[in-house]
């Protein structure tokens, strides 16, 4: 349907899954307007999801002091800061089930880049935090391929 082909289309579905704000909320549906199976959808959108995630713990602090050079891009990195203080509040009180349901809850301003972040921002480590962030993930991914295809298609 989009594609020319369903190897196209399910790389599409792994790389907009990847891209911060679309994650996998936007491209399961995607996948499944494409007419995939929903198992294939599901594993390459959980997987391109979670790929850029250890290197945003890895670069993320690199790459906001490079910004904060330039006047214009520091206040945006403040404000990105000040927002992941904020969402950090239910992962501050929940501890590691805050940041599984911060990603798991599959709405606006929520997601892996979102619990990667909060977790750098409030210092909690990547051993910790990755296997949390995997977990929200594939619960996300879960709740989106039921959303999109119906729960009944799932298992007949």
């Amino acid at each position: 349907m989009f594609g020319e082909s369903a190897f196209g289309n399910l790389a599409a579905v792994f790389f907009m899954s990847m891209v911060p704000v679309v994650e996998l909320r936007g491209a399961i549906p995607f996948g499944i307007a494409a007419g995939l199976p929903a198992w294939e959808v599901y594993c390459a959108a959980v997987l391109g999801n979670l790929v850029p995630v250890p290197f945003i713990f890895l670069l993320l602090r690199h790459v906001f002091a490079l910004l904060r050079r330039v006047p214009w891009l520091g206040e945006k990195v403040d404000w990105l800061e000040r927002r992941a203080h904020l969402k950090g509040r239910t992962v501050r009180k929940y501890r590691l089930l805050g940041l599984v349901l911060l990603v798991a809850v599959p709405l606006p301003g929520t997601g892996a880049w979102t619990g990667a972040l909060v977790a750098d921002v409030l210092d909690i480590r990547a051993r910790t935090a990755l296997p949390a962030i995997a977990i929200g993930v594939l619960v996300a991914g879960a709740l989106v391929i039921a959303a999109s295809c119906g729960v009944a298609e799932l298992f007949f």
